[in-house]
């Protein structure tokens, strides 16, 4: 009888453990990033929405951390092109939403904090529900210009982050 029970404790002995495991909180978690090809393709198209357009623009493409990972300016565009798609990224990237939602909180304390810039122009960069950075533009002769070109540079790999999940 003994020699019966040992196969089933011993099963028991392996399925508990690895049940109290799957009940515990994760220590980790994935973090999914884009990656230079990608940010890459976002500032180009993004630059290049504007060009159309006959607009020289400055473009910054941020990680989930609203760390820069592409900086462009295109070769006209002022150099305070630069730091502004850079805050405006910031901010989207930051709230997770398109600055020109923002509006209501660029004139209060939030929209005072220094790097972040609430004005129409940038948009997030996500996909399967999960935030992965965000494009700001600035030259335009509007913020609506800016976002809009922002946006295409977004929908040039949208499909491709969409089906990478």
């Amino acid at each position: 009888m003994k020699r019966q029970m040992l196969p089933l404790l011993a099963l028991l002995g392996a399925v508990l453990p690895a049940t109290a495991a799957a009940d515990e909180e994760a220590l980790t978690v994935r973090v999914q990033r884009l990656n230079l090809d990608t940010a890459t393709r976002i500032a180009r198209a993004a630059l290049e929405a504007c060009r159309e357009q006959g607009i020289q623009v400055g473009v910054s493409v941020l990680d989930r951390n609203g760390i820069p990972q592409v900086v462009l300016r295109d070769t006209l565009a002022p150099p305070v092109t630069l730091p502004i798609s850079r805050g405006k990224a910031y901010a989207a990237v930051m709230f997770g939403v398109p600055t020109s939602e923002l509006d209501a909180r660029a004139n209060t304390p939030i929209g005072r904090v220094p790097g972040l810039v609430m004005s129409p122009g940038a948009v997030p960069v996500q996909a399967g529900g999960a935030l992965l950075g965000a494009v700001g533009v600035s030259g335009a002769p509007s913020g609506a210009t800016d976002e809009a070109c922002a946006r295409a540079g977004v929908e040039a790999v949208q499909d491709d982050l969409e089906m990478a999940d």
